[in-house]
């Protein structure tokens, strides 16, 4: 299946055979202390600079609704931000994933994220737009 939307990835997870988990990771964009001031520029132009992941929560398919829902619930929560990191972990024998599995793969997606090794996750901007890295 194409994801190109957040109702695209909810539509897939509730059609797998196992109970998921999706696990999202949101982050903001910031300029590294030991940046250059070509760097500089192109950050304050919107643009470079290197994602650092400010919360994370997994959930239930059937506990999400739309993606302006899942933004304001982490506005309530946690600090803005400019991208969110979805992965979906699939339980076993029909049980979904326990907590504690969830919580494990959450700091594993935190540190690919700050390692910029991201590329296994969907993103998403605030908007719900999907993001492309170049």
């Amino acid at each position: 299946m194409n994801i190109s939307n957040f109702d695209d990835l909810l539509r897939a997870a509730r059609e797998q055979p196992e109970p998921q988990r999706l696990l999202f990771v949101f982050a903001t964009a910031v300029l590294p202390d030991d940046s250059t001031p070509e760097q500089r520029a192109r950050f304050e132009a919107g643009e470079g600079g290197a994602l650092a992941p400010l919360m994370s929560v997994d959930k239930a398919p059937e506990e999400l609704g739309t993606f302006s829902a899942l933004v304001e619930e982490s506005r309530q929560f946690g600090p803005d931000w400019a991208i969110v990191f979805v992965a979906s972990l699939p339980g076993r024998g029909g049980r979904a994933p326990t907590g504690e599995e969830a919580d494990q793969s959450l700091q594993r997606m935190v540190e690919s994220i700050k390692a910029g090794a991201f590329g296994s996750f969907v993103p998403f901007d605030p908007q719900g737009g999907p993001v492309l890295f170049g």
